[in-house]
């Protein structure tokens, strides 16, 4: 099945524009983009106009849980719902996530392996959503934050363990915690944890099967550590302080910033079902949250976009409110979708086929009503998405069916 959408604007993922261009998809690939008239259109194509609509690359989310829900409190929603609810649940944000733009999501914590059955069910085309790269259960210390969809452990030989034991269950991505954090109560977010030692174990074991490492840390002195260790990214980087960014900026580690984690966690109000503990660490911590993010985006540190969907109040399928964040705080329209493609895409190492729209790569892409690059928060608006390709397939909004 070949389809054409012609006389759209085309924002590649790259920082690049074209107006009135026309995109060729045949079979799962893109096979062009041209801005000439002369396009030779193969016959019997599924033609499309796109006067008035903008396509660009399938979104990519860094940092989701979708084992959880956005429930007030996450961490005995998990606790107390049985696996196959779980699963069952996660499948429904999957489709929620892809119906909202979002063709790839890596999962950076999960309350086991179900992800990976979730993950073949997806790509089977059993049911709807987007490419999984999947951590599996995150690791932790003893007692550590994110023990709740976590596997602790306790010196290098059981974080090698784990590591291994998470590829081998088929892990695309390593989830390290280095600072404690805000929803797993008796954490502090500006405390290291996981020694520098074991954080290299990860680091070295996730290399030999060709694996990145995340890792979740808010304050600096975690940061750090995990810079050090060699990790690709740095998951929230809350509390961002000089010496920090000047490390991520040296060793070209990722900003995972989240921005809507805190803020949705900040914004509820007493008795909104939150436990204390949690909404008052992200109350103290917003704004300086903010802070880091501004400073990252000034001095050039590579930017991935992450919502931590799943987290209080931050559901699933509302992913683009990550994108308004971020232009609010100084990034321009053109700078969050790239940090929402082609920097995603490199981040996760999928760049070779996705985040980009070029000859060649995966048909993934999002034909929205309207220009985002004049209106960011178009994104968010479900109604404005006109059609969510994965793999040269419609499979959400109006133009579903369509090839």
């Amino acid at each position: 099945m070949t389809i054409v959408i012609h006389q759209a604007r085309i924002i590649d993922g790259s920082g690049a524009a074209f107006e009135r261009a026309t995109i060729l998809i045949r079979g799962s690939k893109i096979a062009a983009i041209s801005s000439s008239r002369n396009l030779a259109i193969p016959k019997g194509a599924q033609r499309i106009d796109g006067r008035g609509l903008t396509i660009i690359p399938g979104l990519i989310d860094c940092h989701v849980h979708l084992c959880l829900g956005g429930e007030p409190d996450v961490v005995a929603a998990v606790e107390t719902e049985s696996s196959s609810y779980t699963l069952l649940k996660s499948a429904h944000h999957a489709k929620q996530t892809i119906e909202a733009g979002f063709t790839t999501v890596r999962d950076v914590g999960s309350r086991d392996h179900a992800i990976f059955t979730l993950k073949r069910a997806i790509e089977s085309g059993l049911m709807p959503g987007p490419l999984i790269v999947g951590a599996g259960h995150a690791i932790c210390m003893v007692g550590g934050h994110a023990r709740f969809i976590g596997r602790e452990v306790a010196g290098v030989e059981e974080v090698r363990a784990a590591v291994r034991d998470q590829i081998a269950a088929g892990a695309g991505v390593i989830k390290v915690i280095a600072s404690g954090g805000v929803l797993t109560p008796g954490t502090s977010p500006d405390q290291a944890q996981m020694t520098i030692e074991e954080l290299q174990a990860a680091v070295d074991e996730a290399k030999q099967a060709d694996r990145k490492v995340a890792a979740h840390a808010h304050g600096s002195s975690g940061m750090k550590n995990a810079i050090r260790a060699g990790v690709h990214s740095i998951e929230h980087a809350t509390l961002m302080d000089e010496e920090a960014a000047g490390l991520m900026h040296k060793h070209a580690v990722y900003m995972v910033p989240t921005l809507s984690a805190l803020a949705t966690t900040a914004a509820c109000r007493l008795g909104c079902g939150i436990p204390d503990s949690a909404r008052d660490k992200a109350k103290a911590m917003t704004k300086r949250h903010q802070v880091s993010f501004k400073q990252a985006h000034r001095r050039g540190l590579l930017i991935a976009m992450g919502t931590d969907a799943g987290t209080p109040f931050n559901y699933h399928g509302d992913n683009a409110q990550e994108l308004e964040r971020m232009v609010a705080l100084g990034m321009t329209p053109m700078e969050a979708i790239i940090a929402s493609t082609s920097a995603a895409a490199r981040l996760i190492n999928i760049q070779r086929s996705i985040g980009t729209l070029a000859r060649g790569m995966q048909g993934d892409l999002v034909v929205i009503d309207g220009n985002p690059l004049k209106r960011i928060e178009i994104l968010r608006d479900r109604s404005r998405i006109m059609g969510v390709m994965r793999a040269g397939q419609f499979v959400a909004g109006p133009l579903a069916g369509k090839g």
